[in-house]
This record gives structure tokens, sequence and C-alpha cells, in this order.
């Protein structure tokens, strides 16, 4: 068995501005996509949501040996991952399907295989 992280990058601002009806269409879409991970055998070991990339703290090693600590997320982009899934499953080609047929509906991922 192998693990994948699947990240789910968004642009926030532009989800906080779209209409009741497309986030109920994208909570049936993730609604979908954990039943046919299960029909699959493929296990979700945890994921959800993220709080907003406002309220990340970014830490990284500082010039004098100290973490240097900020606000915000580590990286400027249009897109912040807004949540994930750790997904546990010895069949990669049937996950890698499960995928992309979520995407196919609207969502964007990135899949990623957690080295061993």
């Amino acid at each position: 068995m192998s693990r994948y992280l699947i990240l789910l990058p968004a642009p926030e601002a532009e989800w906080a501005e779209l209409p009741s009806e497309e986030h109920d269409k994208g909570h049936r879409s993730h609604l979908q996509f954990q039943e046919e991970l299960t029909a699959g055998g493929h296990t979700v070991v945890t994921g959800g949501p993220l709080d907003s990339s406002d309220r990340a703290t970014s830490m990284r090693p500082g010039a004098d040996g100290q973490a240097l600590v900020t606000d915000g997320p580590f990286s400027e982009t249009a897109e912040q991952v807004v949540g994930f899934y750790l997904v546990e499953s010895g069949d990669e080609a049937d996950l890698r399907a499960v995928c992309q047929r979520f995407a196919a509906r609207g969502e964007h991922i990135e899949f990623r295989r957690m080295a061993e």
C-alpha cells in the first residue's frame, strides 16, 4: 500500500464570491469523490478544508540561526492550497482514474505519491 496526497488548490477570493449553488455543487462533487474512493478500495486516512491562507504562518530559517516567522502563506500565488486528502491505496491506476473523474467535474487537484 502506498500513500498519496491529493492537494486542492483554488483561488480563495474567487471561491468566496461564488453563489451558494456553486458551493453546493462543489460539496456534492466531494461527496461523490469520497464514495468513489471507498468503492475503489482506497482509504481516506485524513483530509479536509484548511483555514484561509491569510491565517497561515510561515516559518523559515533566519540569518541569525533563529526561525523567521511571518504571517501569511509561504508564497504569494493566485491559488492557495485550500484542502487536501491523504489516501492509502494499493491500486494507483484506479486512484488516478477516480481523481481524473473528480477533476473532470470542475475540481483542480494536484496528485502526489508520498516518497517511501
